[in-house]
């Protein structure tokens, strides 16, 4: 659900009904933007270089090669090339890792992206989010096939070599799982910002636009939907509008300059910027064009949005307008006050983010931040708000105001449209509550 400030609200009030105790309207003009955030910055620069880091605590993580930390490395030879078996390692002072979901099976679980301790705007290939239903299959690409069918007028299978030799697009767009953030629909859940968001995951993708691959066969007059469908034991299948394939979907075989790790669907993956992330076929190996959609049991009996009345709604595949702060966040500890700089992602599956406001009173009233790279359409933007902590509790909230007018709802304003029945496409303002002992939570307001 977003809410809408040029039309009325997706669902829900408009967003110039939005509950802004100060009258600041979310979509204030990017110039006063610059000009207020300017001016903080202006006034915090100084004691923002000096200002005190959290104190963390960091063991290796499993499988690391360490090394041996010499006093002065000046001194001595640092090691060989090539002692990482020709690929590379990180160093061993960087331990941050995907956290599994606790599930009782390995294949139909998923793992958590550490958005904050994420660097820049894209995700490593090894930090990005997995779902799974029937587990990461292994496949030899020579003998591996895509095989596109139905409502065409040649039908046809394309080896991977065919694939990578037609044209190629790389693009970069996020993939958020619709169950993101899935446990605070009734209450706050999540202790820290990578279990309550971080099956959300930013990646550089290269591959073959479907556009291409349908002048390759000929889609017929009537064609309108297609089935994807992947060779894990889930066999996932999911139907797709003829629309969104032909205007920005890839067939990915290529992930931040490599080729797509096998647990992200080596080696194709659909590609659909924007929608939810259960539509992005894995391991694809047949595409079926019809004149409807199939109903499948992952679109009729899961991934449907529950009402308040008791109705599913289906094809919800757009994910809406969101953010989140991840620093300072759940878990986390403020040693004492004095200057921070709030850190966040904000993204929407409904074209660019256009501008993220900061709340530092649980929304009673609202600033705009900074966006901190430049916005690209279904892709997360990286914000920024410069703030001195007094030591008193405060509430830390964000919202995202996409280029289409959606604005990021309340928990109330989604739950009075919602209910409290759903599962999925919760994108309802994040409450961080910070204590008088800098002490950080996950709160309801």
């Amino acid at each position: 659900m977003s809410l809408n400030r040029n039309t009325e609200a997706t669902a829900g009030p408009s967003g110039d009904d939005c509950p802004c105790k100060d009258g600041m309207k979310p979509h204030l003009e990017l110039d006063r933007r610059k000009l207020i955030f300017s001016a903080a910055a202006a006034t915090a620069a100084a004691p923002l270089a000096a200002a005190p880091a959290l104190a963390e605590k960091k063991t290796a993580p499993p499988g690391a090669v360490l090394y041996d930390v010499p006093d002065d490395p000046t001194k001595e030879m640092g090691r060989g090339v090539h002692e990482d078996n020709g690929y590379g390692t990180r160093s061993q002072f960087e331990t941050e890792v995907r956290v599994k979901a606790d599930r009782p099976l390995d294949a139909t679980s998923w793992t958590y992206t550490p958005l904050a301790a994420t660097i820049g705007n894209l995700t490593p290939s090894g930090l990005h989010f997995e779902r799974h239903h029937g587990g990461i299959p292994t496949i030899d690409p020579a003998r591996h096939e895509l095989y596109v069918h139905g409502l065409v007028d040649i039908a046809k299978k394309f080896t991977i070599a065919e694939i990578k030799s037609l044209p190629s697009v790389t693009r970069r767009c996020f993939i958020e799982c619709s169950g993101n953030t899935l446990d605070e629909w009734s209450k706050p859940t999540g202790k820290n910002v990578q279990v309550t968001h971080g099956l959300l995951s930013t990646t550089e993708w290269t591959g073959v636009p479907f556009a291409t691959l349908a002048r390759h066969v000929g889609l017929q007059e009537n064609a309108a939907w297609v089935l994807a469908e992947g060779a894990d034991a889930a066999v996932m299948t999911r139907s797709i509008p003829i629309g969104k394939l032909m205007s920005d979907a890839l067939i990915a075989y290529g992930q931040n300059g490599e080729a797509l790790r096998p647990e992200q669907g080596y080696p194709l993956r659909l590609i659909l910027p924007g929608f939810e992330g259960n539509t992005q076929i894995k391991w694809l190996r047949r595409l079926q064009v019809s004149d409807r959609p199939f109903m499948t049991h992952e679109e009729t009996a899961a991934y449907t949005d529950l009402l308040k009345d008791g109705r599913a709604k289906l094809f919800t595949l757009e994910m809406d307008a969101k953010s989140v702060i991840t620093f300072p966040s759940g878990e986390m500890m403020l040693p004492k006050p004095g200057h921070y700089l709030i850190k966040g992602f904000a993204w929407s599956g409904r074209g660019r983010v256009y501008a993220v406001d900061v709340s530092l009173d649980g929304g009673k009233t609202w600033a705009p931040a900074r966006l901190d790279n430049v916005p690209e359409p279904m892709s997360t933007v990286r914000f920024s708000y410069p703030w001195h902590w007094d030591g008193k509790p405060a509430i830390l909230q964000s919202r995202c105001i996409d280029e289409a007018g959606n604005v990021q709802p309340t928990r109330s304003e989604l739950i009075s449209v919602r209910g409290v029945n759903s599962v999925y496409h919760y994108n309802a303002i994040q409450s961080w509550a910070v204590a008088s002992d800098g002490s950080v939570s996950n709160v309801h307001v």
